[in-house]
């Protein structure tokens, strides 16, 4: 198994979170910074990986509205059968 962290307080801006999300999930280069290639990506992992939000309420503050579609992309993602698990620890 797998875990990884993903950070609301390193999430300051969109263009931000992309990078970020990049570098943690070790996307592969083509990645377009944006949530429909973050969904696609998401398929290459597997059902033993489990990745953990952290510090959602600050990612609700820095992006706002963004902070919500970026839940449901995981959430969504997370729900394809032998997907990986997505959890958000409460703050």
């Amino acid at each position: 198994m797998e875990f990884i962290i993903i950070d609301g307080k390193r999430m300051t801006s969109v263009e931000e979170t992309h990078r970020y999300l990049e570098r943690t999930l070790r996307l592969p280069p083509y990645y377009g910074h944006n949530l429909d290639a973050l969904y696609d990506c998401l398929g290459d992992f597997s059902q033993n990986v489990f990745i953990i939000l952290i510090n959602g309420d600050l990612m609700d503050a820095n992006l706002g509205d963004y902070a919500a579609k970026l839940r449901t992309v995981f959430t969504d993602a997370s729900k394809v059968p032998f997907a990986f698990r997505f959890f958000e620890n409460p703050s």
